[in-house]
């Protein structure tokens, strides 16, 4: 008894303007009259609307009938041609070896290909390579396309990068994610890691804008990006093909425009001049030093000067004629602290900072305020779902605990943000005591523990250098020294007042 052959449909479209210009149903309909004409039995409809055909076996329609010509379910595929059942090569003769294997059959109907034969074959492979190589072509023309677009100033597509959003054709502000972008700045030159700053912005609640957590690669491509001071980079990488790594492409060929700047140049520099001195050195940056100067002192050559293992003096690594007891240097510090005060000028200049990061830091917090709401409504809609069973409990825990997980975060972050503030609010309501606790400093010195010396050492000086007949102290700029107290908080660095 001879059995009706049972056959399926796949209709692939690849972009929704062709879901409403070249018709599916109309494929549809071309497959059935087909079959019909045929005697085949049309048992299944696979139907992907706008789905590229770059590579089709990770998706679900793919691996449904994958799953039903193994089965046996159904004995062969009938599609209008080719590319619309994949553009790529690879994976056009792999279907091809899964239908030969389960001896079913490929039918394009545009190609009048039936794979069973051995010509069949043939054609298929030089037909796949075409729409490969149809594929690579408009992929050419549309990478021909990026310069000449990105001179006239067009959105080259894609998402904004974090901290911007696109409004129309023009790159602005995102106010939401700008000022988290900015902090990222600020904490890599407080603590000179990328990992570490990942970290505190994953504890401090805060997720990238697919709500993933912060890693230190994402950190790095941030802290490169240099739209953080308002020069938009494009046409400046390239890929060096499917699966491989994207590269940058000579300066030459880059295209800039402006966009609004979310952080100052100098922080900006200074940020990447601790990336490129850790990437040519490729080295980590070192732990905190145990000596009060390590790291400060130079000699008069040009040399570090270090504190050896096994010795008391620091040394010049590059002359190794310097040389000056630990104890003798802390001396001379010491007496010249007496002659640094801090000017009325300077005290305006920490009063005006202190209030621009006030701001900052109110800004922050009303930014995790809102997403903590944000997060709150969608755990509510997700617990409503769950409630009427519409989400099944394995489905609901997948949702709910890592936005629990966001939501501890800010939970925790939120009072230590509003501490910072009334800390530095309190700060600019003592700026006259501020005045006096800076012209103590002398007397206050030898009470110190080695933490809080060596924090003053690094915020006031910028080196001390050590000569065969005298030793030069250059101060900096003048910190809070209300920092000094024995609850002292290194992140309360930020409110540090700069002079030159």
């Amino acid at each position: 008894m001879h059995t009706q052959k049972s056959v399926g449909l796949w209709i692939r479209v690849s972009t929704d303007f062709q879901v409403r210009d070249e018709s599916p149903e109309h494929h549809e309909k071309r497959g059935r009259l087909y079959a019909e004409a045929k005697g085949w039995d049309v048992k299944e409809v696979y139907r992907l609307d706008a789905l590229s055909g770059k590579s089709i076996l990770d998706y679900s329609e793919a691996k449904r009938m994958l799953n039903d010509i193994k089965k046996g379910h159904i004995t062969g595929l009938i599609f209008s041609k080719l590319a619309r059942l994949a553009r790529n090569t690879k994976e056009l003769l792999e279907i091809a070896e899964i239908f030969k294997e389960c001896d079913a059959d490929l039918v394009s109907l545009q190609e009048a290909i039936d794979t069973s034969t051995p010509a069949g074959r043939l054609f298929y492979t030089m037909f796949g390579a075409m729409a490969q190589w149809e594929r690579e072509e408009i992929a050419d023309r549309v990478a021909a396309s990026v310069p000449i677009r990105a001179k006239l100033g067009k959105p080259l597509g894609g998402q904004a990068t974090f901290g911007y959003r696109w409004d129309g054709k023009e790159l602005v502000i995102a106010e939401n994610e700008a000022p988290i972008r900015k902090l990222v700045y600020e904490l890599f030159k407080e603590h000179k890691r990328k990992g570490t700053v990942a970290r505190l912005l994953n504890e401090m609640g805060y997720r990238t804008r697919n709500k993933s957590k912060f890693t230190d690669t994402t950190v790095g491509r941030l802290l490169r990006d240099t739209s953080a001071i308002g020069i938009r980079r494009a046409n400046y990488t390239k890929s060096l093909g499917e699966g491989k790594k994207w590269v940058m492409k000579p300066e030459s060929e880059w295209v800039t425009s402006t966009c609004p700047a979310i952080v100052d140049e100098d922080l900006w520099n200074e940020c990447n001049a601790i990336l490129d001195q850790q990437e040519s050195t490729g080295k980590k940056p070192a732990k905190r030093v145990a000596h009060l100067f390590s790291g400060i002192v130079l000699c008069e050559c040009g040399g570090k000067m270090y504190v050896p293992s096994d010795s008391t003096k620091y040394t010049c690594y590059k002359c190794r004629k310097q040389r000056i007891a630990t104890d003798d240097l802390e001396d001379i510090y010491y007496r010249n602290l007496k002659t640094f005060l801090l000017t009325d000028q300077q005290l305006e200049t920490f009063v005006a900072k202190a209030d621009q990061t006030i701001q900052s830091k109110e800004v922050e917090l009303k930014l995790l305020e809102n997403e903590s709401k944000r997060i709150e409504n969608e755990m509510q809609d997700l617990l409503k779902l769950h409630t009427r069973k519409e989400i099944p409990t394995d489905g609901f825990g997948k949702f709910y605990a890592p936005l629990d997980t966001q939501l501890k975060q800010i939970e925790e972050a939120k009072p230590k943000l509003q501490a910072q503030i009334d800390f530095i609010k309190m700060e600019a309501l003592n700026s006259g005591q501020l005045l006096h606790e800076a012209k103590t400093l002398y007397d206050r010195w030898p009470t110190l523990e080695l933490e809080s010396k060596r924090y003053i050492v690094e915020e006031i000086t910028q080196n001390v250098t050590i000569g065969s007949e005298e030793i030069s102290i250059k101060f900096s700029y003048t910190p809070s020294l209300a920092h000094i107290s024995p609850d002292y908080q290194r992140n309360s660095k930020g409110s540090l007042p700069q002079s030159t």
